[in-house]
């Protein structure tokens, strides 16, 4: 009788009403509701030298974020339309022990430099530099944890193992030499900040060390920032890859209609990189040969902090050695994005 009242019991709790009923109730308690939030950028672009154009819906990212308990938290965010392709890009479980500490396990961007840790919506630019999109962009699988300590001069450490296998080559790789990286930043007097940060990743089967050092000054209406990346290959591959990226922001409130805008310049470089291809002989080859850009702009802001809506009108010019055959991307061109956020 014991048995069967307790197998009873059992099966009460964990049938498909009561199941139901417990999931309601814990939807139901106060800030443990899922927020869901949005990005969306569309664009068009106009390249003169081959006068032609594209309209492209750059991003259209969906993530949902919440908390099980105080103490244990999570987010999933999937980008429907990334340059055309659907890519899940964040998936992860945020431990929060103390208020200074967490450890996020999952996939997630890794932490490493300034620019190329921005989500869409809060880039500067329509297009991202060099180091955000070519040289430091990278996501992985792994365990990150961040400190912060320091009341008037707080820093914030940051680091993580990674399987390296990237976001796709999950299910069938196995190793025993990790990926790593580590950050470090500080904030001075709520304005200027210097980051520091290296991470060991991969060119296909090549492993790379990268080292970048970037600062930035803001206050209300100005943002300065500077940011220079190094990047090594293993057994010199291919030849260290040096990559710039500095820009000016000036952001001018308003009070009706629009809600500001803004005036941006831009320098970014990037010497001969590789991501990891190889010619017939199995050498790496060039994917992304030198280049400098200057890009000039306005934003118009039309939304608010929460409800972001902007409008991205940018120029960009385009310097390559003689001889080079640039991708047809990769080339002058003019660019109107607008982007949401909300």
């Amino acid at each position: 009788m014991k048995i069967a009242a307790l197998v009873a019991v059992t099966l009460g709790l964990s049938s498909p009403a009561t199941f139901a009923r417990n999931a309601k109730d814990s939807l139901q308690r106060p800030g443990y509701l899922p927020e869901i939030h949005g990005t969306i950028r569309a664009k068009y672009e106009y390249e003169p030298q081959i006068s032609k154009g594209r309209f492209e819906i750059r991003n259209a990212r969906i993530n949902v974020e919440g908390k099980v308990i105080p103490a244990v938290r999570y987010k999933a965010e999937i980008d429907l339309s990334d340059e055309g392709a659907i890519k899940m890009l964040d998936a992860y479980v945020r431990i929060l022990p103390k208020d200074f500490l967490n450890i996020t396990v999952g996939q997630m961007r890794v932490p490493f430099t300034i620019d190329a840790h921005r989500s869409p919506h809060l880039q500067y630019f329509a297009n991202r530099s060099f180091i955000a999109k070519q040289v430091g962009n990278v996501r992985d699988v792994g365990v990150a944890a961040s400190w912060t300590f320091g009341d008037r001069l707080p820093v914030t450490l940051e680091g993580g193992i990674f399987n390296g296998s990237g976001l796709t080559g999950q299910k069938d790789y196995w190793t025993d030499k990790y990926n790593f990286s580590f950050k470090a930043q500080t904030l001075i007097a709520r304005q200027l900040n210097i980051t520091l940060s290296c991470q060991k990743a991969n060119a296909g089967d090549t492993g790379v060390m990268m080292y970048d050092v970037g600062t930035y000054w803001d206050n209300s209406r100005w943002h300065l920032e500077a940011e220079y990346l190094r990047k090594h290959y293993s057994g010199g591959a291919f030849r260290p890859v040096n990559a710039v990226d500095a820009f000016a922001v000036y952001r001018l409130p308003l009070k009706k209609g629009l809600t500001s805008i803004s005036f941006l310049g831009r320098y970014d470089y990037m010497s001969d990189h590789s991501k990891g291809s190889t010619d017939d002989n199995g050498n790496l080859k060039t994917d992304d040969p030198e280049r400098h850009r200057l890009t000039g702009g306005v934003t118009l802001g039309l939304g608010n902090k929460s409800l972001q809506a902007d409008l991205r009108l940018n120029y960009e010019q385009y310097f390559y050695a003689k001889g080079v055959s640039p991708a047809i991307s990769e080339q002058n061109k003019i660019v109107a994005e607008f982007t949401v956020h909300f």
